[in-house]
């Protein structure tokens, strides 16, 4: 027998013995495989060894739009130990779970208008703070006038839930005067902007945008001990939002490429549904472009911009220059398109921004 042949023979064999292993041991490699991933990820708080600062996690990057790699608009602050969400679409409370951010420590969500894809997460959000801590208190929303009927709503859909909770678990883990939600509503008057939280080192000033027909919406710049991060919420290119950018260190703002808006279009008209491809002709005039992002990222002259909210879906890496355009012509800082997961760090006393990956 020749030492190839020999060698493929002995492979095969090797192959099928651990084949075999395999199969009779699966149960047992299995269960030591899964108490590893238990012991390394369940009760982990991935805000631990954070220096002080500000921090964003984006929690949830997609759009009403269908896309199995994105949850709904969702996005984590992190100002020293205090813990805010800005808004909270379908699946960010799953993945704020799956990185490890501890959800009984959540003090706040600011919602930035009320399309349901920033607020469907809402019920989830509150059940796993609630019984993440024991919270005494329900999870405050904070609004424009309006969210008092949204919280509402979510606490009268969640309050049989809510009692089965309790009955199960008992007082001292579910107790009934956490559950749910509170609504916490203001008002700027005619102003452009209006400082709404303001203690402990962190200032949080919520802004008008442009989102016609849809108002009132606001976007969120939060300032923690030198550094800055601001949300644009959904809007158009708008003057509010760049005076509220000036000088920030980071920018979230929404984006949408209208071309490739067009090519969904195109394709529902051409199976006939055109119901729906009026649809994506119309969200077209209310969003804000790459390129104008760009545009305001450079007028507020901003350290990084960071594009979320993506309409259409953009599943695969490779398609994101086509979702760019030209928008780097317009901005000569770095421009990243946000993926659910990604985390941004901007430790207090330096300018530094650094990132990583939760999911």
């Amino acid at each position: 027998m020749k030492t190839g042949t020999r060698i493929l023979l002995g492979l095969a064999v090797i192959g099928a013995t651990i084949a075999v292993v395999l199969s009779v041991f699966q149960a047992q490699i299995a269960a030591r495989l899964m108490a590893r991933m238990v012991d390394s990820r369940v009760g982990r708080d991935v805000t631990a060894t954070l220096p002080d600062g500000l921090h964003v996690v984006l929690c949830g990057t997609g759009s009403p739009l269908p896309d199995a790699t994105r949850a709904g608009p969702c996005s984590l602050v992190i100002a020293g130990k205090h813990l805010f969400v800005v808004d909270i679409g379908e699946g960010g409370a799953r993945n704020l779970a799956l990185m490890g951010v501890p959800m009984g420590r959540i003090e706040g969500v600011f919602l930035t208008h009320f399309h349901s894809d920033h607020l469907d997460g809402m019920g989830p959000l509150m059940l796993l703070r609630w019984t993440g801590a024991a919270a005494p208190s329900p999870l405050p929303m904070h609004g424009p006038s309006g969210v008092e009927a949204i919280v509402a709503g979510f606490n009268g859909a969640y309050l049989t839930d809510n009692g089965y909770r309790t009955a199960h678990h008992g007082p001292k883990i579910a107790p009934p005067s956490g559950a749910g939600g509170i609504a916490m509503p203001f008002e700027i008057g005619t102003a452009d902007s209006m400082v709404i939280e303001d203690a402990d080192g962190l200032k949080i000033t919520a802004f008008r945008v442009d989102h016609g027909p849809v108002k009132p919406a606001f976007g969120y710049r939060f300032d923690y001990k030198g550094r800055s991060v601001v949300f644009s919420g959904d809007t158009v290119p708008t003057p509010t939002l760049i005076t509220a950018a000036k000088g920030a260190d980071l920018l979230v703002n929404e984006a949408l490429q209208p071309k490739l808006v067009s090519l969904i279009t195109a394709a529902l008209e051409a199976k006939g549904q055109a119901n729906t491809a009026q649809i994506t002709r119309d969200i077209v005039s209310y969003h804000t472009t790459p390129q104008q992002a760009a545009d305001t990222a450079k007028a507020a002259n901003v350290h990084l911009l960071v594009l979320n909210h993506l309409v259409p879906p953009v599943p695969v890496r490779f398609a994101y220059r086509a979702f760019l355009g030209d928008a780097a012509q317009h901005f000569g800082g770095e421009i990243i398109i946000g993926e659910d997961g990604m985390m941004f760090s901007l430790p207090a006393g330096t300018t530094e921004i650094r990132r990583r990956k939760l999911l």
